[in-house]
């Protein structure tokens, strides 16, 4: 039997390469133009937990706002977390604002150039840093994403299921991993599991490595990886309340850096806990009427919120609130459970819309 090569896989690639907004063509690439590691590091901080589909407005709208690090190492970090919104995962934000910074003030601007120097940096792990490297300056280091992993263990037929058979799957890619653009490969593996050996019925006709595919001699390719069974995600409750005043600002508060959530904006509520809870405290006495109820799901509970709305007035906010004007909540660093309490209160759309032509941006799920 064949054994994989990278040639055959570079092959593939070189004809079937996707065409991204931070990538360079491989034709390019053969040509000595390397990618900017800017937008590399950009693209793989948003593409964590989250599909190529989300990511791609968000990127551009990223990039005309901030087109170099220097730009949005200087960005207030309030403008930062509004701009991602929507994207999920908001630690994120946070530590991209923070790498930003420490690039600039430390680096030069510039990123280090090796897997060391990559992971030293805030909010960057052993994949992002491996695919930095790889990808924005041809380091040959083993980059394993979830595609990687569904074509590395249907290749050797890996029967150990995940996440116990990561310290195999990276091993194998690293001996699949060329000296010689190691950056294609990587991507290459990525689009090899995005396009032909996806979740369900794997493309295996099509595919570079199908000679050598274990999963494919023995038909079971489509039930690899294994995984171990998932705990049963618990449900939690809480309370939210909507105040709009006499002009239609919207009371909010912003909840703390660390944490589910952390430096976002939402409405006031209760703590969400794992039992219905007894009669609500709001952020202040009035007659505070029922609008019914919002189910969001994070990565690890189910959340379910009462929401009780007032008109307020001309009422001052809490010492722990503020009133945002109307016309900038759908531009306000609010996450998606936040803008479905407010679509509910109030029967209008608070979503973030893509600047190149107003279509409504997807939610994804967000951290928990």
């Amino acid at each position: 039997m064949p054994a994989p090569s990278a040639t055959a896989l570079l092959d593939w690639y070189d004809i079937h390469a996707r065409r991204l907004p931070w990538r360079v063509p491989p034709e390019d690439r053969k040509l000595g133009i390397l990618p900017d590691p800017y937008r590399i590091w950009l693209s793989e901080v948003m593409l964590q937990q989250t599909t190529v589909a989300a990511v791609k407005s968000y990127f551009l709208d990223f990039l005309a706002r901030w087109p170099t690090l220097q730009a949005l190492a200087a960005a207030p970090r309030d403008d930062v977390m509004a701009a991602w919104a929507g994207l999920g995962y908001y630690s994120r934000a946070r530590n991209l604002k923070a790498c930003a910074e420490a690039v600039a003030r430390d680096h030069d601007g510039r990123f280090p150039d090796t897997v060391e120097g990559l992971s030293a940096l805030p909010g960057i792990g052993p994949y992002t840093a491996a695919a930095i490297a790889a990808i924005a300056f041809d380091v040959p280091a083993p980059v394993v994403d979830g595609n990687v992993e569904r074509v590395v263990a249907r290749l050797f037929e890996l029967e150990t299921p995940l996440p116990d058979v990561k310290p195999e799957i990276r091993r194998l890619t690293a001996t699949l991993t060329p000296e010689e653009r190691p950056g294609d490969f990587a991507q290459a593996m990525m689009d090899l599991g995005a396009t032909i050996c996806t979740p369900k019925r794997p493309a295996c006709a099509l595919c570079p490595w199908s000679a050598p595919c274990l999963a494919r001699r023995r038909g079971d390719a489509e039930t690899l990886p294994r995984r171990k069974a998932k705990a049963e995600r618990p449900t939690r409750y809480g309370t939210a309340f909507i105040a709009r005043r006499f002009d239609g600002a919207l009371l909010v508060r912003r909840r703390p850096d660390k944490g589910l959530l952390g430096g976002m904006l939402e409405v006031p509520g209760t703590e969400w806990r794992e039992s219905a809870l007894p009669e609500a405290q709001p952020p202040f006495p009035a007659i505070w009427k029922d609008a019914g109820e919002v189910e969001h799901t994070f990565t690890h509970f189910h959340l379910v919120l009462t929401v009780k709305t007032v008109d307020a007035g001309d009422r001052p906010p809490p010492s722990d609130c503020f009133w945002l004007d109307a016309a900038a909540v759908a531009g306000e660093a609010l996450p998606s459970v936040m803008r479905k309490v407010v679509e509910a209160a109030t029967g209008r759309p608070a979503r973030r819309s893509s600047r190149r032509g107003g279509k409504v941006t997807a939610s994804v799920k967000e951290e928990g």
